[in-house]
């Protein structure tokens, strides 16, 4: 059976729960506590070295990055709900949204996420026994991200980052504006993706993602919150609670 190594069901761990849900693919679910930090334990990164979740596992395979999870699940386990566009045009328009998410619309909402919610799990340690979990993280930018998330980011980059945000938003209202899906015609991958990121930001980012300025990108958000999938998922696995941890 599959099994996969995630958080809760929100940013990049949302994009291959909400995929195996969609398909109604039967896998293991192993929730693992970031205020723990279980995906920095020699466990895990026996099964992903880089120490981030999500990772698949089908069989004797491991599969990590959330969206390639997700592409995978698309190639080896078809089903009749299709996530994936049959030609190649609208597989190419998915694969622009995706990608366009993963390496701009994600990092920018990460940052803000991590100034405004995740530093507060490592607040209560001390500067010794923070930097014990900072060793066990392998990916150095990690370690750079934890620092400044204990210390505080820089004010100038929080700016950007929210400049990169309200941009964000505005391409993604102006696009569904006269479409239904990120790819005309179908719920595909880009959807879950994207939904992946800026599901919630019309209550966490209220000055941009609201009725009156973004209501194309709210009735979507709405709209793929109403899917059976969607509810079936958010009913099954419980949301993190961030925060200092005993």
């Amino acid at each position: 059976m599959l099994k996969l190594y995630s958080f809760g069901p929100a940013a990049n761990s949302m994009k291959p729960l909400l995929t195996l849900f969609e398909k109604g693919l039967a896998f293991e679910a192993n929730r693992l506590d970031p205020a723990r930090f279980e995906h920095h334990a020699d466990w895990f990164k026996a099964i992903n070295p880089r120490g981030q979740v999500p990772a698949l596992v089908d069989g004797d395979k491991v599969i990590t990055e959330s969206t390639v999870i997700c592409e995978y699940l698309e190639d080896e386990y078809p089903t009749a709900v299709s996530l994936r566009p049959a030609d190649s045009f609208g597989r190419a328009q998915m694969r622009v949204w995706t990608k366009w998410v993963d390496e701009y619309f994600c990092w920018c909402v990460s940052t803000i996420g991590w100034h405004r919610y995740v530093g507060k799990m490592v607040q209560g340690l001390s500067d010794a026994e923070f930097e014990e979990k900072v060793k066990a993280i392998p990916v150095v930018e990690q370690q750079v991200k934890w620092r400044r998330a204990r210390e505080g980011f820089p004010q100038d980059m929080l700016d950007e980052e929210m400049r990169k945000i309200a941009f964000s938003v505005r391409r993604l209202d102006d696009h569904l504006r006269d479409h239904e899906w990120l790819v005309p015609g179908q719920y595909t991958l880009a959807d879950i993706c994207n939904f992946a990121i800026a599901n919630g930001m019309q209550f966490g980012f209220a000055e941009l993602v609201n009725r009156q300025d973004t209501p194309h990108l709210v009735r979507w958000i709405e709209q793929i919150a109403q899917r059976p999938a969607v509810k079936t998922m958010f009913d099954r696995v419980e949301l993190e609670k961030l925060g200092p941890r005993d």
